[in-house]
């Protein structure tokens, strides 16, 4: 029998069966379409040698006015910035606490520390140690304290918490010496959680002393707003306070950001916002689910819009000379995220969508409910590219282009089901726009943290878009804009990172900064090289889908699955191959049953390799392409295949 081309349309689909997803890929890692060709993802390559400590759930790009550019990057413990091949700590931190001391146990690496009056530090926040005198005989110097990062283990009283040295103390010393305490302001969780008991819901909620009724509480992870006003960055803890850096001012990368950063306070800002972002043009600063009393953090209304005055981040009141003012949101519960648009803000409940437009004296901005049921599923998990934005709810993929449409989607269900939606704060989206791309990461049932990924490309031509999977993670993303190259971070909770150094403590995590589309592999911050997996794999095919056209149409008589087919060989055809790549095949003889791999496979296909003869019988037969090993990458064609009867049993 004359050889048959192997067409499969762009794109997976995973809403059919393996066998009646006709002329589609089933299933792929690290592998994307590009002009309707599966191929093999580009690498990453680590930005710099230290792990950052904690998981980052945000980073943004700006240039000061001197072109130097930034990547500020918020985590569950810290503010960093990004800056020439370097890490910044420039973490706010709270007011200093002059009269402490501190107390040892022997052969224990437990140290209580003893503040003069409420200190008003929790279990996990993150405090600097200065100025240290320490009294005899703990065993240790002055230089294990000095300038040194710990985290708070326990809080015995509001005068005491315990943190943890590097090593045991030789000595019990009751208390003595003192030292200067400088808190970090606290950020929140690694990860989201539901549950019952002390720190669910917003301080207040319920009665003292009485349980949670229900589980359904959410205890939202630590998460930043961040944003530039020209070469300020405005860094906003969700639920907390607003902050400000200057690249501008001297030694720039010395100082930390604060509420008092010279020439651009925010020391009138609310002190409880879910979220913060500037207007585009107008410069505003808005804030979104904030305070309807502004340092009242009690007063938190998660459906409460703030903006300042135009060009002055510090005032919120409202005049007859100014631009000030509020507004609450009426359909939803609360406020989930804002994204900057063309001419607009979008503004997201976890219900609706409206838009927030400048629309002068005397209301500012005009607001516009433009759909509903259509919630966005965590803070970070919209993107707009072009005036269209593509965000995930917690029920389905949704675009707005002037109006809101449902995003059709051939993995949907693969997505939700696999999709721990409990952790909707987690879920990120990114753009790649060099290939169209928007990526949503997203934790899994079996997953803390992000662990798998969908993306849609909105390049690609075909009816319903083109959606592709994978299982390689990211916790934050942003596009090449201001670098040429996207930036990415992979979060390992088994490891904890080196940046900025916490004494004695484990268990943290660790962040690692990658520059994406670089090479062909995971090139890590010591050096050594991690080799990138990719795969697709093809629906089920039997003969009667073989005698198909690629539009679907048939070209021979209905006899699918009836008779056996033999494949006696195929002749591979890469667009590009460098280095190896496998190729499978998998016959069963029925659509429910195990595949077993042919006793050939997988075949090693090299730039050489013409054709490949083969054994392989089945009423059904599937192809499968990847490569695991490092330097090698590939683009696929297609695929020809002698193929025909080969009887009934």
């Amino acid at each position: 029998m004359a050889l048959i081309d192997f067409k499969v349309l762009p794109g997976i689909d995973k809403q059919n069966t393996d066998s009646g997803a006709e002329f589609r890929w089933i299933d792929s890692d690290n592998v994307r379409f590009r002009y309707g060709l599966p191929e093999k993802v580009g690498g990453w390559s680590s930005l710099v040698t230290d792990t950052i400590v904690g998981v980052s759930r945000k980073m943004h790009a700006f240039v000061d006015l001197d072109g130097n550019r930034y990547v500020a990057i918020g985590t569950d413990k810290f503010l960093l910035l990004y800056f020439e091949g370097q890490l910044f700590d420039i973490t706010p931190v709270k007011a200093v606490i002059n009269s402490a001391t501190i107390a040892t146990t022997n052969n224990s690496a437990t140290c209580t520390i003893t503040t003069s009056g409420a200190h008003g530090i929790s279990v996990g926040d993150i405090v600097q140690f200065n100025n240290v005198t320490l009294p005899g005989g703990t065993g240790y110097a002055n230089s294990d304290f000095e300038d040194k990062n710990f985290q708070v283990i326990t809080v015995p009283s509001t005068t005491t918490f315990t943190i943890t040295q590097s090593s045991n103390a030789t000595a019990t010393v009751s208390t003595g010496g003192s030292i200067q305490l400088i808190p970090y302001e606290p950020i929140g969780p690694a990860a989201q959680s539901y549950g019952y008991g002390w720190g669910i819901d917003t301080w207040g909620a319920g009665n003292w002393g009485e349980a949670a009724s229900a589980s359904n509480v959410s205890l939202e992870p630590g998460l930043w707003s961040l944003d530039n006003f020209g070469e300020v960055l405005i860094a906003t803890v969700a639920n907390g306070k607003t902050f400000t850096w200057n690249a501008g001012a001297a030694s720039a990368t010395s100082n930390r950001a604060s509420t008092a950063t010279s020439g651009f306070a925010t020391g009138n800002n609310p002190t409880a916002s879910r979220l913060t972002l500037v207007s585009p043009t107008t410069r505003h600063l808005c804030h979104f689910g904030t305070e309807t009393t502004i340092g009242s953090s009690s007063t938190q209304d998660d459906m409460f819009i703030r903006f300042s005055d135009q060009e002055d981040i510090n005032d919120y009141t409202a005049t007859s000379i100014n631009s000030a003012g509020d507004f609450r949101l009426q359909d939803g519960t609360k406020i989930m995220g804002a994204l900057k648009a063309k001419e607009s803000i979008l503004v997201w409940t976890d219900n609706a969508l409206y838009t927030m437009k400048f629309v002068g004296a005397p209301f500012t901005f005009g607001f516009e409910q433009v759909g509903t049921n259509c919630g966005l599923i965590g803070k970070n998990a919209a993107v707009e590219i072009d005036g269209v934005a593509f965000w995930m709810s917690p029920n389905g993929f949704f675009m707005f282009d002037g109006t809101v449409k449902s995003l059709p989607c051939s993995v949907e269900d693969f997505v939700y089901d696999s999709a721990d939606t409990t952790k909707g704060q987690q879920v990120i989206a990114g753009l790649n726009n060099l290939f169209t791309e928007v990526v949503w990461y997203y934790p899994s049932t079996n997953s803390d943290y992000n662990d798998k990924y969908v993306v849609f490309n909105y390049g690609e031509t075909m009816k319903g878009g083109v959606w592709y999977i994978g299982t390689e993670a990211r916790t934050s993303w942003i596009d090449a804009v201001v670098y040429p190259k996207p930036f990415g971070t992979k979060f390992d909770i088994n490891s904890t990172g080196t940046f900025p150094a916490v004494v004695g403590q484990t268990g943290l995590g660790q962040t690692t900064l990658f520059e994406h589309e670089v090479g062909t592999d995971q090139v890590n911050p010591n050096g050594t090289t991690t080799t990138v997996t990719s795969f697709v794999k093809s629906y089920d095919f039997d003969l009667q889908q073989r005698a198909r056209s690629a539009q679907g149409q048939p070209t021979g008589p209905s006899i699918a699955g009836e008779v056996f087919l033999a494949m006696r060989r195929f002749v591979p055809d890469f667009k590009t191959l460098q280095g190896n790549a496998k190729v499978t095949l998998a016959v069963k003889r029925y659509p429910q049953q195990s595949e077993t791999a042919t006793s050939l496979s997988p075949f090693t296909i090299t730039s050489s390799t013409d054709k490949k003869d083969t054994r392989a019988r089945g009423r059904f037969v599937n192809v499968k392409i990847e490569n695991d090993s490092a330097s090698e990458s590939w683009r696929f064609g297609t695929l020809k295949i002698d193929i025909q009867p080969d009887g009934r049993r």
